[in-house]
């Protein structure tokens, strides 16, 4: 059973950062399809960045230039760096993961992914 446990969200003031962490156990990080996706209050899921096996990224337009994934293989680990953060970045930030594919395509589609954490709340004040 994949196991992926979120952290790093909290309260940050408008501009500020916050780098969010998702350790995954039980299985390799690196041959899959990883992402991060979040959701506000009233509003769906949306898909915020992915990262493949071979390194490629996606980001939603919303956050381009802002935000940045990355994963560190040796610690299983999964990362969201976010700079220059706005209160419409208010949200549960969630990890997830496809187990069955190295493959991103239609990255942005929540149903796709099989494995999620619990979520890490990030609260930004204007």
């Amino acid at each position: 059973q994949v196991r992926m446990v979120e952290s790093g969200g909290g309260p940050v003031q408008t501009g500020g950062s916050l780098r969010l962490s998702c350790a995954a156990s039980e299985y390799d990080v690196r041959g899959i399809c990883m992402a991060w996706f979040r959701q506000a209050p009233g509003k769906e899921r949306e898909g915020v960045a992915s990262l493949d096996n071979a390194g490629t990224t996606n980001y939603a337009d919303s956050v381009e230039g802002r935000f940045t994934i990355s994963k560190d293989n040796a610690k299983n680990t999964l990362y969201l760096e976010m700079n220059s953060l706005k209160p419409e970045d208010t949200a549960m930030y969630y990890c997830a993961a496809r187990g069955y594919t190295t493959l991103c395509q239609r990255w942005a589609t929540s149903s796709l992914y099989n494995y999620w954490g619990q979520g890490t709340q990030v609260t930004v004040s204007s």
